[in-house]
């Protein structure tokens, strides 16, 4: 495993967390940053739903930046959080932030994704009341799947969008230069949009960088990456730590 040398591709904090845990396994890694959190100032849309919290039933925080930003929202208008309204989150990471502010949160142990979210049982109790209400904190223009299946289900489904993703600014060919600079051998990417950002910022390199085993969280982002040309795409059933080392142990490093 130690074979490996990886670009990061995470925001800038996520970054350092990964890669001090790759370190402590003997794991080289190079951290350039794909997305980049940008926090929406305060609305009078986002006020009037957070007053009304206690009209749903479960709330869903589809990444720790959702979860951090909805917290500080909560704490702004609600002294306690409203009694008896289920949390969960899309992976254990977003729900250590909730757990830590002190909610009891729910989430898939098998994969970090909307779909195992709405395999669990613990979810659909929730939603086994009078018309249902479900409200997903997340990013600006996130994905549909999770509030369409829902929805599919009778639910009645909110956002509170909270933050939008926007890719840094690097000079043309960063990422090639990266990887050839540092002898990378693997990528990393922890979302669909990550993903994306990783081929916009490749440009013309990304035929090249596409022979890289390429490290992705979900079945979704490895049939993005696969459809993008891809050619080794590992999923790690999970976007932390441990997913990614776990993959790492399975998948023989390339010579470099």
């Amino acid at each position: 495993m130690t074979a490996w040398r990886l670009l990061l591709t995470r925001p800038a904090d996520e970054c350092a967390a990964l890669a001090a845990s790759l370190a402590e396994q003997g794991v080289f890694s190079s951290s350039l940053p794909l997305l980049d959190i940008q926090p929406l100032a305060e609305s009078a849309e986002q006020r009037a739903t957070i007053l009304e919290l206690d009209r749903y039933c479960a709330v869903i925080a589809v990444s720790k930046p959702a979860a951090r930003l909805g917290l500080e929202l909560l704490d702004r208008y609600w002294p306690q959080p409203p009694a008896h309204q289920a949390w969960f989150s899309v992976g254990a990471a977003t729900a250590q932030i909730l757990e830590d502010y002190g909610l009891e949160v729910s989430y898939p142990a098998a994969a970090d994704d909307s779909e195992a979210l709405l395999a669990l049982p613990r979810l659909q109790a929730a939603l086994a009341v009078p018309a249902p209400r479900v409200l997903i904190l997340r990013g600006e223009g996130g994905r549909e799947f999770l509030a369409d299946c829902l929805r599919g289900q009778g639910v009645t489904v909110d956002y509170l969008p909270l933050y939008r993703r926007v890719l840094p600014e690097y000079p043309a060919q960063a990422v090639a230069q990266r990887v050839d600079a540092e002898r990378l051998n693997g990528l990393v990417v922890s979302s669909g949009q990550g993903f994306e950002h990783l081929r916009e910022l490749a440009a013309a390199a990304w035929p090249e960088l596409a022979r890289l085993p390429l490290f992705v969280p979900s079945p979704r982002v490895a049939e993005l990456a696969r459809a993008a040309g891809a050619q080794i795409v590992v999923d790690c059933r999970g976007a932390s730590a441990a997913a990614l080392l776990a993959a790492l142990r399975e998948q023989p490093a390339p010579a470099l």
